[in-house]
């Protein structure tokens, strides 16, 4: 039988962090849209503050965030909506140097799995590729030809540097 109850054991300190955080918030005014007119499509790294690297705060941008930056048919989906109902006008998509994803082949991470966890994922696509670069050019081209998103909408990429903070425009 299952536990549903909620794990307080492993969430209490970011219960208390929220307390906290209750105290001093001030983002009730804020709406759904995007505010600056961005998506931003980076990866899951917890070394990327995407919203700070452009100098923006919460509300100006439209985060989405998978393992490399990939352009996935959920993010397309995502993309869609943002693109007619939040104002989004402009979608960045913004890969990191130092990248794990960027590292290994798909086959090397299923391996890695199934051996340390026995685990097989050989059904999950995780879309890694060593060619960072032709990734985002791949992945640019798949959102600026994508039917479905509204006329007009400009599409760039960067490549952040974890190291540095800079980023880095792709000039494809």
């Amino acid at each position: 039988m299952t536990d549903n109850s909620f794990p307080h054991d492993s969430f209490d300190d970011l219960l208390a962090a929220n307390a906290e955080y209750q105290k001093s918030f001030k983002y009730s005014g804020l709406t759904g849209s995007a505010a600056k007119g961005l998506a931003i499509v980076t990866c899951m790294d917890s070394r990327i503050n995407p919203l700070s690297v452009i100098g923006l705060r919460s509300g100006d941008a439209k985060i989405l965030r998978n393992a490399g930056a990939r352009v996935t048919e959920d993010v397309l989906r995502t993309l869609v909506l943002a693109t007619y109902l939040l104002n989004v006008s402009r979608i960045l998509v913004m890969p990191h140097t130092d990248c794990k994803m960027a590292e290994n082949d798909e086959a090397d991470f299923h391996k890695l799995i199934d051996e340390q966890y026995g685990v097989n994922t050989s059904s999950l696509e995780f879309r890694t590729s060593r060619d960072q670069l032709g990734a985002l050019a791949s992945d640019l081209n798949r959102i600026r030809s994508y039917p479905l998103l509204r006329d007009g909408v400009v599409v760039a990429g960067a490549i952040y540097d974890v190291k540095t903070g800079t980023i880095t425009p792709y000039e494809g």
